[in-house]
């Protein structure tokens, strides 16, 4: 044991969890260790072992069973928790890890619903424990760009926010092939995805969202939908199966890669099948979905989000008693675990200054450099470099951000069910401080 480095355990050994464990073992090395992997899936983790040694020449990481968690953390000793299992464990994880004595770092979103978000509330209450949530959409160097023209007051006082996010049909349809098809697991794309969007937006009007309405709906996914536009086929998942040859929704899973290793080839342990039929059964989530918010400050978010687009990316504007800012950004779909080259990677950015009174001008931002629109590489600093790394923006997000996040989210949902405008302060079970 180094006294020097902080000492790391990830639960979750599936395809997000290797953001933060190969950040670990390469770049921050002198001054982080990982020490253990929680998963359910032993296949799983020995394949991330195996990698582990091949690409960093890294010893065997101990793996644990989730029912050996906090024997993991008795054994391992971590200072901090890395949460990256599927969302309606996230609540599990981060209390057990608190009670026993450890910090966290959790993926968005912070968890699914109030009840579970209440236990992890009450879990720092007791145990004084920090916990960090990674939106690392923050640190993208086109939407810190925004960010500096609000806080440099460019525009005004911004009165209304409209923003439209598109999923296209290669990273949108991934959603209904996997365990986010169940809205029980992910909360629905209003909660795994947008909760990205929403803190975006609160963090850049430094603001809570008061008042949520929306509609939701399975529009073009899911077994009725493909029925209807004659695009069903009759298989429940793709790899070998003849039924799926020649749809381009079908995923196969045989790639010789990570797709194959992490899932396909570890399916004996825990049965979970990645390559679903997104025309199929059993899909309880929306794809199409427009909310409207109101904010603590006055402002209005209209915002939509669409799952099957042609193109990936996403387009907001910022109207302000002084003009306008517009951010136009395109971005490279992708396939969790399916690809090398990163997720979300930015392949087009225009940003426009719109002021009353004079003529309209672009920003340039830096220049975006890997996943999440060039955002993973400064979040990993912040995490891992500590205090070393400036933050004069206030990108790191901590319980009040994740919980901020999530409610429009939940309450959007909650009016989707319902028909009615939902406020968050009725249906939040506490407080939060700004």
């Amino acid at each position: 044991m180094d006294p020097m480095k902080k000492r790391y355990a990830i639960v979750g050994a599936g395809g997000r969890s290797r953001m933060f464990s190969h950040a670990i073992l390469s770049t921050f090395r002198e001054g982080c260790e990982l020490v253990a992997l929680c998963d359910v899936n032993p296949l799983r983790m020995n394949y991330q072992n195996e990698v582990f040694a091949s690409r960093f020449g890294a010893a065997a990481i101990p793996c644990y069973p989730p029912q050996d968690f906090e024997k993991m953390i008795w054994e391992t000793r971590p200072d901090v928790v890395i949460v990256t299992t599927i969302d309606r464990l996230h609540h599990e994880f981060i209390v057990r890890a608190m009670e026993a004595g450890c910090d966290v770092i959790s993926e968005k979103p912070l968890t699914t619903d109030l009840a579970k978000c209440l236990a992890i509330h009450n879990a720092i209450d007791r145990t004084g424990r920090d916990l960090r949530v990674t939106f690392n959409y923050r640190y993208s160097p086109s939407r810190s760009t925004v960010k500096r023209l609000l806080m440099e007051n460019t525009i005004g006082e911004v009165k209304s926010v409209h923003f439209e996010w598109l999923l296209d049909t290669l990273h949108g349809a991934d959603y209904f092939r996997r365990w986010h098809r169940d809205k029980r697991n992910s909360g629905g794309l209003m909660v795994h995805k947008s909760t990205h969007h929403f803190d975006l937006v609160n963090w850049w009007l430094c603001a809570s969202p008061e008042t949520v309405f929306g509609f939701g709906t399975l529009g073009f996914y899911g077994k009725a939908n493909g029925e209807a536009r004659g695009a069903y086929r009759p298989y429940v998942r793709a790899t070998d199966n003849p039924a799926a040859q020649g749809d381009p929704f079908a995923l196969d899973l045989r790639d010789g890669g990570d797709l194959q290793r992490l899932y396909l080839d570890a399916e004996s342990s825990d049965a979970y099948i990645r390559d679903q039929n997104v025309f199929g059964d059993g899909i309880s989530i929306e794809d199409t979905m427009n909310v409207v918010v109101r904010y603590d400050t006055g402002t209005q978010l209209s915002y939509s989000l669409t799952a099957y687009a042609p193109w990936e990316g996403y387009r907001i504007a910022f109207n302000g008693t002084l003009g306008r800012i517009e951010l136009d950004e395109v971005e490279r779909p992708y396939v969790n675990a399916g690809q090398k080259e990163g997720e979300g990677l930015s392949e087009s950015i225009r940003i426009r200054v719109c002021p009353h009174w004079s003529e309209p001008y672009e920003v340039t931002p830096p220049r975006a450099v890997g996943g999440h629109g060039g955002g993973d590489q400064p979040l990993l600093e912040t995490l891992f470099a500590g205090d070393a790394v400036p933050d004069p923006l206030r990108r790191s997000a901590g319980f009040a951000d994740g919980v901020r996040s999530i409610m429009t989210g939940i309450a959007a949902n909650q009016s989707f069910q319902t028909g009615l405008p939902v406020r968050v302060a009725d249906i939040l079970p506490f407080r939060l401080a700004h």
